[in-house]
């Protein structure tokens, strides 16, 4: 395959390392910071599908759910404001980056952590307690802000923290993470949403602080990575803590969000409740896509380090293409372009079936390794910049996705599934073509996979090989 390369074939050294009972404490509370995006995802969509929410806060969209019967099931939800409540934690997660990015490399990785999650615990104190749109948006600002820092710096911590031959699974628990906390707010959702006198979507919105104070006490009490404390000169700590553990950056991200995941992360609900399943109905199968994303995402977690990043892209593309195809086709049939139609429960089955298959196609693929891959990839002088384009670019895309996606789907109906398939085909070609295989690299000697590549070695000199390693060897 075009632009494979293993450390063994470019002079690269293995490092010793395994997974000690310290590596994996330390990578599963870093992980946890995971929990606080996942969490979001999940209950955003859910409780924006709930009626006592959209009767407070959006009353045109009720209006138009309760007469949508009869009507343009695709429309029903297109609103811009609603959009905007989804939307606006990502145009805070896409800043903020590029402030925790400085607070990474100064104070180091832990403090990052710690930040986000205190900033995210008071996102959704407030959300749980708003009475105003304006409450509930300057609320999801600040879940913004945590995230931000959080997907910047967990990802890159788990990076250095892991021993090479380890370094994809540690860090896809990450991903994990961020499943587990989509299917859990989802299950809250369903729960929260049979609960009399109509205030269950408080206590799904409030519920954000449970993973936020998880991820904040954490930050206390992780030890920093051995690459940041070198960064910062205590080349003698960073000496001790590599003894103790190891007894395209844009790209990536931008392709990430434009295979249409967040379409069902968002609005699985709405997404449902559009097709004509019912309220419970609706919920019931977002649960069931947040169960397939979980259960997917341990299988990449225990075939990334052996399979390699690149096997994991172009297989999940192929499925999510195929998916996407099937879907936009299903939809066609039913509701045609007036939008006016029904799913029978038969037919409503094999679109659910459809869905959830797509979703184990990104979630073992470009769900975990569109983190793993720009978090291993960078070298130490420049990784919390990276790591922060890596993640604003990501959120800029979300922030796109999120605010456009009900418009998109009331004007393009179901040609959006097409649409969104195309974009996967792109993405494919381009792994095909220019990501090299990094499994197994010492993430110190990533450099040398780059210089071997055909069309990287274009632009990679001596002068760029600057090695960690050589200096914290220890």
């Amino acid at each position: 395959m075009a632009g494979g390369a293993m450390v063994n074939a470019v002079g690269g050294k293995d490092y010793p390392g395994k997974l000690t009972l310290f590596v994996f404490f330390t990578s599963f509370i870093a992980a946890t910071g995971g929990l606080i995006f996942g969490y979001d995802i999940g209950i955003s969509g859910g409780v924006t599908s709930m009626d006592p929410f959209l009767e407070k806060f959006f009353p045109e969209v009720f209006r138009k759910k309760q007469m949508a019967d009869k009507s343009n099931q695709y429309c029903k939800y297109d609103n811009q404001l609603l959009q905007t409540f989804t939307s606006s934690l990502y145009l805070a997660a896409l800043v903020a980056p590029f402030f925790s990015a400085t607070v990474t490399r100064v104070l180091g990785r832990k403090w990052s952590m710690f930040g986000g999650g205190l900033t995210f615990l008071i996102g959704a104190a407030l959300n749980g307690a708003a009475e105003n749109v304006t409450m509930l948006i300057i609320g999801r600002i600040l879940l913004g802000v945590g995230i931000g820092f959080a997907n910047q710096s967990v990802p890159v911590y788990l990076s250095e923290m892991a021993p090479a031959r380890l370094r994809g699974m540690l860090n896809i628990g990450f991903q994990l993470m961020i499943t587990i906390g989509i299917l859990t707010a989802e299950l809250i959702n369903y729960g929260t949403n049979k609960m009399k006198g109509g205030h269950g979507w408080r206590i799904s919105l409030a519920l954000a602080a449970v993973p936020a104070g998880i991820i904040t006490l954490g930050g206390l009490f992780l030890p920093d990575t051995p690459n940041s404390l070198l960064e910062r000169g205590h080349a003698d700590e960073a000496r001790r803590m590599l003894r103790r553990i190891r007894g395209m950056a844009v790209m990536i991200p931008f392709f990430q969000q434009v295979t249409g995941i967040n379409v069902i992360n968002f609005y699985a609900p709405v997404l449902f409740d559009t097709l004509g399943f019912g309220n419970d109905a609706s919920l019931v199968s977002a649960v069931i896509t947040g169960l397939t994303l979980v259960l997917a995402t341990l299988v990449s977690m225990f075939t990334v380090d052996r399979l390699g990043r690149r096997i994991g892209f172009l297989q999940g593309g192929v499925q999510m293409i195929i998916c996407q195809v099937v879907i936009g086709t299903l939809i066609a049939v039913r509701f045609g372009t007036s939008g006016i139609g029904e799913i029978p429960r038969g037919y409503g089955v094999a679109v659910v079936v459809f869905i959830c298959t797509y979703v184990a196609g990104f979630a073992w693929s470009w769900g975990p390794l569109g983190w793993l891959v720009p978090s291993e990839i960078f070298p130490l002088e420049i990784r919390p910049a990276g790591q922060s384009i890596n993640v604003s670019v990501n959120m800029l895309f979300t922030f796109v996705i999120a605010q456009a996606f009900l418009t998109m789907l009331c004007h393009l109906k179901f040609g959006l599934f097409y649409f969104l398939a195309g974009w996967v085909v792109i993405m494919t070609v381009f792994v095909a073509l220019f990501l090299p295989e990094t499994k197994n690299v010492p993430i110190e000697d990533m450099i040398l996979v780059w210089k071997s590549h055909w069309f990287w070695v274009k632009f990679i000199t001596d002068d760029d090989d600057i090695r960690v390693g050589k200096t914290a060897d220890a």
